[in-house]
């Protein structure tokens, strides 16, 4: 006993048992510790075969290097690419906005031109050419995990950033110079965050420093939501808010009371004029 209490007493005890209380600790939290959503991972022969379907299908617009072609006038016939990120490759290939099938003030989401795969491996190249926003992950797009506070909290946002351009529920809306503002009807989660992070064409960007992952998540939430209400009064209109709903009083309810009218007092003068 007296050896034992020896030990107990030596200068090195202290030291090892807090080495062995990190050990244990760390073990235990590596164990029980819920695993973190791992992303895909990018591989150099997703690059060298991003490379190749970008030299096939993009160069001729954006350059060899992706860095750009001007015209004579100074401006970009097709902007350099370096630094937009995998996000910004995966919104404008994945909704078909690229390859342009035409020249035009706007890029209109078309069937896309490349499969899943081909458009995994472009991000994947022009992602290697320097750092940018990657495609976003779960905490931005699983709105499942948004309760009823969260869709509240993220209309209100909507309604305070987005309205302006895409409408109250996201039909979009006309803008200057031939622009628009295109509906979100259809548009898959992960394609909404990733044009809130790039701001592609005349979209501003919303970094994460202005809206939050989870604020991204919960206006995501609340386009779904709203979309996917019934209309209770009838006719929607489109769902482009009350002015299309006067609109349609007026045309419909109100020139069917002057037609209505035309017609009535037309009758009474020919009756009056047979009687005469």
């Amino acid at each position: 006993m007296r050896k034992l209490s020896t030990r107990r007493r030596h200068p090195l005890a202290g030291f090892v048992a807090l080495l062995l209380g990190l050990v244990i600790a760390g073990g235990a939290y590596y164990a029980f510790a819920p695993k973190p959503a791992e992303a895909q991972e990018v591989t150099a022969n997703d690059v060298e075969a991003g490379q190749k379907l970008f030299q096939i299908g993009c160069a001729s617009c954006h350059g060899k290097n992706a860095t750009g072609i001007e015209t004579q006038r100074g401006k970009n016939y097709g902007p350099s690419l370096i630094g937009v990120g995998a996000a910004s490759v995966d919104f404008q290939v994945g909704t078909g906005r690229m390859p342009m099938a035409q020249t035009a003030p706007q890029a209109p989401a078309k069937t896309p031109e490349y499969s899943a795969e081909e458009t995994r491996q472009l991000a994947a190249y022009i992602a290697s050419l320097a750092p940018g926003p990657a495609i976003p992950d779960g905490e931005y797009t699983d709105i499942d995990k948004a309760n009823v506070d969260d869709v509240r909290e993220g209309g209100e946002l909507f309604r305070a950033n987005c309205t302006a351009c895409h409408n109250s529920v996201g039909a979009g809306g006309a803008m200057p110079g031939g622009k628009y503002a295109p509906s979100l009807k259809g548009v898959s989660e992960k394609h909404i965050a990733e044009a809130m992070i790039t701001g592609p064409q005349q979209m501003p960007v919303f970094s994460d420093d202005v809206i939050t992952p989870e604020d991204k998540r919960n206006i995501i939430a609340y386009v779904k939501q709203v979309q996917g209400q019934p209309n209770y009064g009838g006719l929607g209109g489109g769902g482009l808010g009350p002015v299309v709903d006067g609109m349609f009083t007026w045309i419909i309810g109100i020139g069917g009371l002057v037609i209505a009218s035309i017609w009535i007092g037309a009758h009474g003068a020919r009756v009056k004029k047979r009687k005469s």
